[in-house]
């Protein structure tokens, strides 16, 4: 027997094949990042940092006013300075890194090991070495070291940041408050965040948990590929977790840093030596150009590469 079905049916059932939305592409939701978690761990380490921090001395005992020890100390801290005496103290820190070489070289953060005067690399299986620094770059905030004890060590390489995409999956490897070896997924939600934390302020913005510790540690797509290093957090006043967001220095960027301080001990950067300013539609009536194109030539450094090449303002 045919059985008759209403017309609204048939246009819901048209309707609904219309909106249907398109199938996700690249990898879905992971079922579980297990695998990926367990390939890639051991080669992050946990960072220990020793340093020489500048404290207060005990406060002097008071004395009554305008007593002689009074007018003493007074005039002892005016010909020494002005202010408390000072000493220094040992000061602890932590942080992340990563393994990029057989040989242990590590990448991690310039501010994690600021002022360092010991390192110590914990690897995933517990060992514990000492290591040195090779280069720092602060203006993008990232820092070479090397282990000092024979490898080989298992390593990780970077990945292509230009390729990611908002909403790719990523996984975050750390040492978030000390506790080593912590993995976090999440996605990326931005890219070319300008924090206003230097020239180079391209970060990769994700909401995988990221908090103190984890500054250094890497950030990986679902192929294993490093494509930020882990370096800020978001702290609204009066949190002291990130609350889901964090930000990393991409990959295309760190890459080059690293490949010049291992081969240097410091970056090599051109300059041209001019300023320029952009092209506002002021500019451009003022100079009878078709379009606001291009960049205007304000200023020309003396002996700069541009003024050898007859540059002009």
């Amino acid at each position: 027997m045919v059985r008759l079905f209403p017309r609204s049916l048939f246009v819901l059932a048209a309707f609904a094949l219309l909106v249907r939305p398109p199938a996700a592409s690249g990898h879905g939701v992971p079922e579980s990042f297990a695998e990926l978690a367990e390939t890639l761990t051991p080669a992050v380490v946990s960072i220990s940092i020793e340093a020489q921090a500048a404290v207060s001395s005990p406060r002097l005992p008071a004395f009554p006013e305008g007593s002689p020890f009074d007018r003493f100390f007074e005039k002892f801290f005016e010909r020494h300075g002005g202010g408390a005496p000072r000493e220094s103290r040992p000061a602890f820190s932590l942080g992340s890194g990563f393994i990029v070489d057989a040989s242990g070289h590590v990448v991690t953060n310039a501010h994690v090991v600021e002022g360092a005067e010991k390192i110590v690399i914990r690897l995933d299986d517990g060992s514990e070495h000492r290591a040195a620094t090779v280069g720092t770059d602060p203006k993008t905030d990232i820092a070479l070291l090397k282990i000092e004890a024979e490898g080989p060590f298992p390593f990780v390489s970077f990945g292509d940041s230009d390729a990611v995409r908002v909403g790719d999956w990523v996984i975050a490897i750390g040492n978030p408050f000390g506790f080593g070896s912590t993995v976090t997924a999440g996605i990326i939600s931005a890219r070319q965040r300008d924090l206003n934390a230097g020239p180079y302020d391209e970060f990769l913005q994700t909401d995988a948990p990221i908090n103190r510790g984890n500054s250094g540690g890497p950030l990986f797509n679902m192929e294993g590929g490093v494509i930020g290093v882990n370096t800020a957090i978001y702290l609204p006043p009066g949190r002291s977790v990130s609350g889901g967001i964090g930000f990393a220095v991409p990959s295309n960027i760190a890459g080059h840093v690293v490949d010049q301080l291992m081969e240097f001990g410091r970056t090599r950067r051109g300059w041209l030596g001019v300023r320029i300013q952009p092209i506002t539609p002021q500019l451009a009536e003022a100079l009878d150009l078709a379009s606001e194109e291009g960049a205007l030539v304000a200023m020309v450094v003396e002996g700069s590469p541009a003024a050898a090449a007859g540059l002009e303002a």
